[in-house]
């Protein structure tokens, strides 16, 4: 890998990349607890077909972490990827994939200018928008039915680990009385990551990443705002995700008008735990794109429309009754 200092509005963000620059280019966002290096089995696979471009998220691995909670709010990090890319693929248009918090902040960029513009396609994988959950979960705690007040009871359970962040304490400290030792063996015995690497970095991408969690999520939840994505977006859905539950996605597209779902039988890690399938799957994604024509799997994987209308950016999504309070829709897979 090559890497390159970015500057992003004085912060200093390390950036790398692997494959042929005139190559059309992939951009990997990493989440939390990891740094780059999470992406690196993936991004190996897909260099042999384009230009990618992987960075260390403010905070973690060899960036620069800045102490100050609202110096990790969401904007300022759609900022980091604009000068990631405007550094390394200056006007260019890029394909871009998230995982965890580098999926749920990507979404920003996605569903915003200057960078919305900008977004060939993306692939989110366990990582949803802020905003898109905050209506999720305003829909069904206003909705009377159980099924939906199980759902929203569901997520919270699997999202424990949010408020223990946002402890002002204990939850950097963790990462320095240890935790950040055990992780490799956390990734192995619970995620089913066969032999992960130890991250030098550990302790400082747990310690300071937490700030992502402080300085977002109640913003975010309570005040959501309507975003919607122009570009094409894949979605994976580990289905044994120990975090992010899959009913938070089933609203999606009400808010992206050309959805692809895949499912894969697999926990959090998909990216360390399946790299193949993974960049198989973004190889396929941003190749159908490119060709303007998706391969049998991915029309089989389009959210396909069903019975009822709901407005979608202007236009008409349809969905089909699912008892949630807005529906959803109906993924052949």
């Amino acid at each position: 890998m090559t890497p390159t200092t970015v500057n992003s509005q004085g912060i200093s963000l390390q950036a790398y990349t692997l494959g042929d620059p005139k190559k059309t280019p992939v951009v990997l966002v990493h989440g939390y607890p990891d740094n780059h290096s999470v992406w690196q089995p993936v991004a190996q696979q897909l260099a042999k077909h384009y230009f990618v471009i992987l960075y260390d998220v403010r905070g973690a691995g060899a960036s620069q972490a800045p102490r100050a909670q609202a110096d990790y709010r969401m904007k300022l990090l759609s900022a980091d990827l604009l000068a990631v890319v405007d550094t390394l693929i200056p006007g260019r248009g890029f394909h871009l994939a998230g995982h965890d918090w580098g999926s749920i902040q990507s979404w920003e960029s996605v569903t915003s200018e200057p960078l919305k513009s900008r977004i060939l396609s993306y692939t989110t994988i366990s990582g949803p928008c802020l905003d898109h959950m905050g209506h999720w979960m305003r829909e069904r705690t206003l909705n009377l039915s159980a099924s939906a007040k199980a759902k929203v009871f569901k997520q919270v359970l699997s999202s424990w680990y949010i408020g223990f962040f946002h402890l002002p304490v204990l939850a950097p400290s963790a990462w320095q009385g240890g935790l950040d030792k055990l992780w490799p063996q956390y990734l192995k015995h619970r995620e089913n990551v066969a032999e992960p690497d130890a991250n030098p970095t550990q302790g400082k991408d747990g310690k300071f990443g937490v700030q992502l969690y402080r300085a977002n999520f109640r913003n975010k939840l309570i005040n959501p705002e309507k975003r919607y994505a122009n570009c094409p977006v894949q979605l994976i859905v580990p289905t044994r995700d120990n975090y992010v539950g899959t009913q938070l996605f089933e609203d999606l597209h009400l808010w992206v008008e050309e959805l692809y779902r895949r499912d894969i039988n697999a926990n959090h890690w998909v990216p360390l735990s399946h790299p193949e399938r993974i960049a198989d799957w973004i190889h396929e994604f941003v190749s159908g794109v490119e060709k303007g024509t998706m391969s049998g799997a991915l029309q089989h994987a389009r959210v396909r429309p069903a019975r009822s209308a709901l407005p979608l950016n202007g236009k008409t999504a349809v969905v089909t009754g699912a008892g949630s309070g807005i529906g959803r829709a109906t993924a052949l897979r």
